[in-house]
């Protein structure tokens, strides 16, 4: 039974900071869908912290292998000392389609890699723990093509199934867009496959 469920969080957190020896660390998770969204939370922050030193930070969004994309960026600070120590933290909270960004004004004293990958964690995790954290389903969406005169054999299906429509356009030919749980889709699909004169196929997301 392959899992069709995954966890992230719902909005931002609210700021939060950790200080270690005068330098601070402020600890920004921000739902993601795309890495043009990540970018744009990079740059708001760096416009926002235009003094700090360093901008560093991970992020995962997808689901599974081989779709699952990931980074972790250290921004001048020691090779995996600061972004690898934040991608634990969403591995470890098993959170996907989420960006953790910690920013840091120098305090004058160096913290040792040590200390760096101990403060950088601890600003992760505080920032996710700030969050909330929620389980969604992995959905496949298709899109049901049909003439008008089969729209009750169609809408007799999404009625029993409780499916959930995201589009329709009901002219002369008919389009549903319907989002289905992962391990239902094949199921779902196969019953619109076989009603005469219906059309379904898979979106790509």
């Amino acid at each position: 039974m392959e899992n069709d469920t995954y966890k992230t969080i719902v909005k931002p957190n609210d700021e939060v900071l950790f200080k270690d020896k005068n330098s601070k660390f402020f600890g920004y998770a921000f739902p993601v869908k795309n890495e043009d969204e990540v970018k744009a939370h990079i740059e708001n922050l760096k416009k926002q912290h235009h003094n700090a030193r360093h901008w560093c930070y991970a992020y995962q969004i997808g689901f599974e292998e081989p779709n699952l994309i990931y980074r972790a960026n250290d921004d001048g600070e020691p090779n995996n000392s600061a972004g690898m120590p934040i991608y634990g933290q969403i591995q470890s909270f098993e959170v996907t389609n989420v960006l953790i960004v910690v920013v840091r004004y120098f305090g004058g004293v160096k913290l040792g890699v040590g200390g760096l990958i101990n403060a950088y964690k601890t600003t992760a995790q505080m920032a996710l723990e700030a969050c909330k954290i929620v389980t969604k389903t992995i959905n496949v969406d298709f899109v049901i093509t049909f003439d008008y005169k089969n729209m009750n054999k169609v809408m007799r299906v999404i009625k029993e199934k409780n499916l959930n429509i995201t589009n329709q356009k009901l002219e002369l030919d008919c389009q549903i867009t319907i989002s289905v749980r992962k391990k239902d889709a094949s199921t779902i699909a196969s019953i619109f496959e076989n009603i005469y004169e219906v059309e379904i196929k898979e979106l790509d997301n």
